[in-house]
């Protein structure tokens, strides 16, 4: 059975994704999933920014059995199509059963900014009004509604780009407004989802109790966060020997990961109150996984 976009898109929500992976975050670090490392394979079909990457990123949990084949071509942006292409393939663990196989472009969006908004739940305080956003791609529409769900108080959402345009545009469509970097830096909350190879946001531009939610580079050839940023702050991650394997933010800064996220959503370890916190993530194969479980289990269950 392939389940397509369309379908998925239907029966795929972040009311039911964000609490089912807040549950598998802490079941990750509860040592309840077999996630082994992710492989990436370079294409080779280009120099520069054509060179796209082909991964693949098995998972074990509950019930369940899964494969995401994931590719990123950051070129394909000059050619009108999705940098980020994937298909799902989920099984059933008791008997090894093919269950479905379903696309994973959409998945992948959403999975990324639930995660992003289970950690904001858990790290950012009640009182954080502001919410700034450095790029105004797929990634920042996406989760300016996870973020909204779960802090329906951040009114004051701010998007900058390198594009002004694009930042315009999507500022006008979300009821958000077009910034400066420092600006939207200034944020009590900080949301990164630029595909850039270098530093954009500056430690000096963060306010001294900021919560920066790391997404756009999840490899450990990018980075968006100077050494300032990282290494005056607190950091967590979905997976702390994930992101001091991949993340280039981590590695190339030097610093250390404090806790992990699910950890602190089971209440093994404190986030430190009154200070800059970043969380940084790369993506995981049980968050991809939980979203097709939830995908299938929707599928089963008739219309009312």
């Amino acid at each position: 059975m392939y389940i397509p976009e369309h379908e998925v898109r239907a029966l795929l929500t972040y009311e039911a994704l964000i609490p089912a992976i807040r549950q598998a975050m802490i079941d990750y670090s509860a040592g309840l999933v077999e996630q082994p490392a992710r492989m990436i394979l370079r294409a080779g079909n280009g120099e520069g920014s054509t060179n796209g990457w082909f991964g693949v990123m098995p998972a074990i949990h509950g019930d369940v059995m899964g494969v995401k084949t994931v590719t990123f071509y950051p070129g394909n942006a000059e050619l009108g199509l999705h940098t980020h292409m994937a298909v799902i393939e989920l099984l059933r663990r008791s008997t090894g059963e093919p269950l479905a196989v379903m696309d994973g472009r959409l998945i992948t969006e959403m999975r990324t900014a639930a995660v992003s908004a289970v950690a904001l739940d858990a790290l950012a305080p009640q009182s954080a009004a502001s919410l700034g956003i450095l790029g105004s791609g797929v990634q920042a529409r996406s989760h300016i509604e996870a973020l909204r769900l779960v802090r329906p108080g951040l009114k004051d959402i701010r998007i900058w780009s390198r594009t002004s345009a694009n930042a315009e545009r999507l500022a006008a469509e979300t009821g958000a407004r077009a910034v400066a970097i420092e600006v939207a830096a200034a944020a009590d909350v900080v949301l990164t989802v630029t595909a850039s190879p270098v530093p954009v946001l500056r430690g000096r531009w963060l306010s001294g109790t900021a919560v920066v939610l790391a997404v756009g580079a999840s490899t450990a050839t990018m980075r968006e966060l100077d050494d300032e940023a990282m290494q005056s702050s607190f950091v967590v991650a979905e997976s702390r020997s994930c992101a001091e394997r991949e993340s280039g933010d981590v590695r190339q800064s030097g610093v250390k990961v404090e806790a992990e996220i699910g950890d602190i959503l089971s209440g093994s370890l404190a986030a430190p109150a009154g200070r800059r916190i970043v969380f940084k993530s790369v993506g995981m194969a049980i968050e991809d996984l939980t979203a097709a479980r939830l995908v299938w289990q929707a599928r089963q269950t008739p219309a009312q």
